[in-house]
């Protein structure tokens, strides 16, 4: 497969009720992987939550989230040849307009920032 890059939900989004999505990251930093991708282009990562705040006004549960997204992306990247950089919203109010895009931000050379 060769996906373009990952998009980034959270369940707060008005379609989550119509929306599925590859990997779920619960409050408690759970995580749940459908069996299957859901479309070639895109792995799509949901976040359990409202996330449209900046980081320092997150709450732990969400920075742990946010931390096993980072994760999620680093190894799919690997595994995928999918740049890490590569990373969209669902659509302009998903995940937020305060989505601290910058907390997800890998660098490959460097691992984690």
């Amino acid at each position: 497969m060769e996906f373009e890059g990952f998009i980034i939900h959270n369940n707060s989004c008005d379609k989550k009720k119509e929306e599925k999505w590859d990997f779920t990251i619960r409050r408690d930093g759970s995580v749940s992987a459908s069996p299957e991708f859901m479309e070639s282009d895109y792995i799509h990562i949901c976040l359990e939550g409202d996330f449209n705040r900046d980081y320092e006004l997150m709450d732990n549960e969400q920075k742990i989230q946010l931390f096993m997204a980072s994760k999620i992306i680093y190894e799919l990247s690997r595994r995928f040849s999918i740049s890490p950089l590569f990373l969209f919203p669902h659509n302009e109010t998903c995940p937020g307009t305060h989505f601290p895009w910058n907390v997800l931000v890998i660098y490959p050379a460097g691992g984690y920032h």
